[in-house]
């Protein structure tokens, strides 16, 4: 899917590559190299004020619906199919993917997460389908 319009693969190619896409979770300490820091999660995370969260935009639309969320449960063993089935919802969310990859390429753009598993999070999805789409 073109997630950028009419442009040239060229065009489209180099945009990319000035996207700077970094992950983190929402409860470790927000630092000035992390840019826009972009909630994708649909839940508030726990026990956080928004203050200490210091999230610039929710964009809770574009996290897995409850339903991909309840059947996933942060099981490693459903991962791929996760993986799969959040990518198709991602790619039905056209207007929340642009404003992502608009915020990424004008800077530093970090996707927070509540999840306490680094490597089967839906920002790690995201991030990589960002990258891969643009």
């Amino acid at each position: 899917m073109t997630i950028s319009g009419p442009r040239s693969s060229r065009a489209t190619k180099a945009g990319q590559r000035n996207m700077k896409i970094k992950i983190k979770r929402v409860y470790e300490q927000p630092d000035k190299d992390d840019g826009v820091r972009i909630l994708v999660d649909r839940l508030w995370p726990r026990g956080l004020t928004k203050e200490k969260a210091a999230v610039d935009l929710w964009l809770k639309e574009i996290a897995p619906s409850t339903e991909l969320r309840k059947w996933f449960d942060h099981d490693p063993e459903k991962w791929k199919s996760f993986r799969g089935r959040y990518e198709t919802e991602i790619s039905h969310n056209y207007d929340l993917v642009k404003v992502l990859t608009d915020k990424a390429k004008g800077g530093i753009v970090t996707l927070v997460y509540g999840a306490r598993d680094h490597k089967h999070n839906e920002a790690l999805v995201l991030k990589q389908f960002l990258e891969k789409s643009e």
